[in-house]
């Protein structure tokens, strides 16, 4: 038995053995079913599982809906978060209850589902600590200066991923996520029409993106993090860096920071380094600020408190 000693408490791979022995295939069989329909669910469900751990701890809260429109997906830095990545931890935990009711939280499915779209993209398999609960807790107000910003330099990634026990290369792994999925002009248009252009960006590069964003850009289009393969897990987003096209200044930085720029070209040159970074970094990702024992609850319905 795999153990470790959170902060308050621990999880264990195989928390679940006699409770719901199957949960994982369950799970599984849930995010692929929501895969085969659409791509968005890898980079929603990653990002969901981010956007819940560096708020409150990975408890599920980021889940909660409010009626009054205040609670954490409500704030402004999460109203990007995709629909799909919600809709896959519900129907996940659906699956769930349908075989073990009142047993598995919110918060663990979302975490399983992470590791799932991961290897669904391409990307390496790894286990899953699991007896995370669910919190009481999910304001919007609690968001802000919470979540890494799109200008955000080194420093600042750093300072905001180290007070979860993130280091640098955790954060730089972490950043890799960005091999799959999106962004939308408004996140990186200041680059373009800054006088002069961004130089850290490569100018035909800059040059595709002035077509894709206008100054009258479209707020519903969409561009790849990745601009090789954004819709494989891979190490291509760190060529990206090397070339100057990383899409968001934060990205980009961490290659033209000398303090992070030769994790970037070492994880650019070797998939296996950043997979193996990855894997590291996300089961860290995963112990962050969790509940146990009798702390928080189990969430029947992942959208709503039980009481």
């Amino acid at each position: 038995m795999v153990m470790h000693k959170g902060g308050e408490g621990q999880l264990v791979e195989n928390f679940y053995s006699s409770t719901c022995p199957n949960v994982e295939a369950i799970v599984k069989q849930a995010v692929t079913n929501k895969f085969s329909q659409t791509f968005t669910t890898v980079p929603g469900t990653l990002r969901l599982f981010f956007h819940d751990c560096f708020v409150e701890g990975c408890d599920g809260s980021v889940i909660i809906a409010s009626p009054n429109g205040d609670a954490e997906k409500d704030a402004s830095e999460n109203l990007s978060l995709a629909g799909d990545g919600f809709d896959t931890v519900i129907k996940a935990k659906q699956a769930v209850e349908a075989v073990c009711p009142g047993i598995v939280s919110c918060a663990d499915v979302l975490a399983l589902a992470a590791r799932d779209v991961v290897v669904l993209a391409g990307g390496p398999a790894f286990n899953v600590e699991l007896g995370r609960r669910d919190g009481l807790i999910s304001k919007a107000s609690r968001v802000e200066g919470n979540l890494p910003k799109a200008n955000f330099n080194l420093n600042q990634l750093n300072a905001l991923f180290s007070k979860h026990n993130l280091n640098q290369l955790d954060m730089i792994a972490l950043s890799g996520a960005h091999t799959v999925g999106f962004s939308h002009c408004n996140q990186f248009t200041n680059r373009l029409y800054s006088s002069p252009v961004d130089p850290s960006l490569d100018p035909n590069f800059a040059n595709q993106l002035m077509q894709s964003c206008p100054r009258n850009f479209d707020p519903d289009i969409a561009i790849g993090l990745d601009v090789q393969s954004p819709r494989g897990f891979d190490n291509l987003y760190f060529q990206d860096l090397v070339s100057g096209r990383g899409l968001l200044s934060s990205d980009q930085v961490l290659f033209t920071d000398s303090a992070s720029k030769s994790t970037v070209v070492e994880f650019a040159n070797s998939g296996s380094e950043f997979n193996g970074a990855f894997v590291n970094a996300m089961r860290k990702l995963g112990r962050v600020g969790v509940k146990v024992g009798k702390q928080g609850e189990v969430r029947v319905d992942c959208t709503k408190f039980n009481s």
